[in-house]
């Protein structure tokens, strides 16, 4: 690649990934489900086997992707990123593929993974605090993916609510500065944001009440 990508061309490439690694996150979360249910079931070595060549073979394919699009960030987004702007969602990519790999690496490198997540989604968040206004949609979908990650990658419930909050809060006070449509873009995350604290929120108390967890995340990526 040579110079920095335009706000067009940037986009069409997170979707294009996006879509792509999409797809194949949802497969592989229908099959690794099937296959707990089978083992459970205990309906045969020969099924079994047969599900997990193919949870495999997709999680070969997540593998591909997801490090084909880091090598690119790494290697030629990242460093030539002129704009705060850009920088906060190349970073905030990062931070979203090394998630990705985290949900189905195990082991050390999960770990890996999970870090290099994080220290890119911290270090995109310190460039969006320090250089993005609150209510920018890149900083409050950074809030928004960040605090996903704390939760589902992390299992650290506390720390998600506390993150999100703080990004809900921070918008809120300057809301009324923005004019009609990036009072819309804003306040769409903004209801993301809300949404999977409300679930969070009542995820804890249900566990703190010994009861029941739902399903923990209402909306995992912006």
């Amino acid at each position: 690649m040579g110079a920095e990508l335009s706000l067009d061309e940037r986009n069409l490439l997170s979707v294009a990934y996006k879509n792509s690694v999409g797809a194949r996150r949802q497969a592989w979360r229908a099959v690794n489900t099937l296959e707990q249910r089978e083992a459970s079931a205990s309906k045969g070595a020969a099924i079994l086997d047969l599900i997990r060549d193919y949870r495999h073979k997709v999680e070969a394919e997540l593998n591909s992707k997801c490090h084909d699009v880091l090598d690119i960030l790494t290697k030629e987004l990242v460093p030539k990123a002129a704009s705060s702007e850009s920088k906060v969602f190349y970073l905030k990519m990062k931070g979203d593929y090394h998630r990705y790999l985290a949900e189905f690496a195990s082991g050390e490198s999960h770990g890996k993974c999970a870090q290099e997540a994080h220290d890119s989604y911290q270090l995109a968040s310190e460039t969006a605090i320090a250089e993005l206004p609150p209510t920018h949609p890149i900083r409050l979908g950074l809030a928004l993916n960040f605090s996903v990650f704390y939760y589902e990658v992390y299992a650290s419930p506390e720390k998600a609510c506390l993150l999100a909050k703080a990004a809900f809060d921070d918008a809120m006070q300057v809301m009324d500065s923005l004019d009609e449509d990036q009072y819309k873009d804003s306040a769409a995350i903004m209801q993301l944001l809300r949404d999977n604290l409300t679930l969070w929120t009542s995820d804890m108390q249900q566990s703190a009440d010994g009861k029941a967890e739902q399903d923990g995340t209402a909306v995992e990526d912006f």
